[in-house]
């Protein structure tokens, strides 16, 4: 049987861990943090994955802190972060780390795939470095390969298990072996691309799209609030065209580990390596960057118009995760709505079902009952079903609808000043 160490058990690797483990190989995972260990150790996932749940107990994997516990592993996932800085320079510090414990404990004739997200260039220029000078001869004695991670938390329908994937590597061998693993762990189709420098292109392709066309959309949401044009509306049916359209809809901001973060690898490469500025992306990640602030600036305009003022006024922002009904906060731009009402002396509240650990409320009833006015920054089942009829009851005045998620004419009957993004 072969053994499969994952580096890494978060939304990536965790899956990935429980799906090998499903296939048939001997699994070890590796991860630093010591409360997932234990959580993992008790048989409760630490990530909140429709796949994971229904199969980690019945998968159940070894998970370790040891990096001598991969000694004896054929194949290596890397699966940690490459976040970004405050100012936006992307770190590979996780990546490096990573690396070299790899390099430090791992047999010859191993295959390594890093599946975290990087620019072009990184497995030439930082990975395959790393294993050389440990002793390795890349494409001889190890075989480094890169996989680009693509998962998508709370969707039912794409997991791990079907989500096609693409694989580059360093040597013909390298790619045949890697595309042979990942042909028995995912059902998917999976493309072997012609370098490895392609292979990681694709991601970073695949979420600056996203982020561009969203970017656009943001930017006719804010000139559509002006001219008062319905951007749903308008967006809704542009999508009656059967070709040559794609949806993509406003929002109050963009969270997740992959659009707000991916752009800025290859912007910042491109600049440092060639000198190439991608003013393009540049501007779709300052647009997508502003819509937490503008979402404010909404709020503040929707007080004006009632003589409120914002300081010491009481707003509930509905959801702290970044996606619909799942737990992860990453890059949520509701932290920065929160930072942004705080600046303004607004009295912030805070409620979501998913993360009350960190929510200041702990239930939905008890959150209206405070709020004068509230944003929906996550477009949870519990915020779209509520009873509208409770907004009225408790005297809310103003409901910013950061996801253009709830009904704008019924909200408006009870009296309720509604503003979306773009309607």
């Amino acid at each position: 049987m072969e053994k499969v160490a994952v580096i890494g058990l978060g939304y990536v690797g965790l899956p990935l861990a429980v799906r090998a483990k499903e296939k048939g190989y001997d699994v070890i995972g590796v991860d630093l943090d010591e409360s997932k260990l234990k959580s993992i150790a008790d048989g409760v996932s630490p990530v909140v994955d429709g796949f994971v749940e229904e199969y980690f107990l019945t998968n159940p994997i070894d998970a370790t802190s040891d990096f001598t516990q991969i000694a004896d592993a054929d194949i290596v996932l890397i699966c940690v972060p490459t976040p970004v800085d405050d100012n936006f320079v992307p770190n590979l510090g996780p990546v490096k780390g990573a690396c070299a414990s790899v390099a430090k404990h791992v047999k010859k004739e191993a295959l390594v795939v890093l599946e975290s997200t990087v620019n072009p260039g990184v497995s030439e220029e930082i990975v395959k470095p790393i294993f050389e000078e440990a002793g390795f001869t890349v494409g001889t004695d190890i075989y480094v390969a890169h996989c680009p991670e693509r998962i998508n938390p709370g969707d039912p329908k794409w997991n791990v298990t079907n989500i096609p994937r693409v694989v580059g590597a360093f040597s013909a061998k390298g790619l045949a072996k890697a595309v042979a693993f990942y042909e028995k762990v995912v059902d998917g189709e999976i493309r072997p691309m012609k370098s490895i420098r392609e292979a990681e292109a694709v991601k970073i392709v695949e979420n600056s799209f996203r982020d561009i066309n969203i970017a656009f959309v943001n930017e006719l949401a804010q000139s559509f609030d002006r001219l008062g044009i319905d951007i749903k509306d308008v967006i809704d049916g542009a999508s009656t065209k059967p070709f040559a359209f794609m949806p993509h809809y406003p929002a109050c901001g963009i969270g997740g580990h992959c659009i707000p973060v991916d752009p800025y690898y290859l912007i910042e490469h491109a600049h440092k390596k060639v000198g190439f500025n991608h003013v393009f992306m540049r501007r779709a990640r300052a647009i997508n960057n502003y819509m937490p602030h503008y979402t404010v600036e909404k709020l503040q305009d929707a007080l004006n118009d009632i003589k409120m003022p914002m300081n010491g006024t009481t707003v509930a922002v509905l959801g702290l995760a970044y996606k619909a009904n799942v737990d992860d906060v990453r890059e949520s731009p509701s932290y920065k709505i929160i930072k942004h009402l705080e600046k303004q002396h607004a009295t912030v509240i805070t409620y979501d079902p998913f993360v009350l650990e960190e929510s200041t409320e702990k239930t939905l009833e008890n959150t209206l009952k405070e709020a004068d006015a509230i944003i929906v920054a996550t477009n949870h089942d519990a915020f779209t079903d509520m009873d509208l009829g409770l907004l009225a009851s408790h005297d809310v005045k103003i409901v910013i609808d950061g996801k253009n998620c709830l009904d704008k004419d019924a909200i408006e009957k009870h009296g309720i000043a509604y503003h979306g993004i773009g309607r």
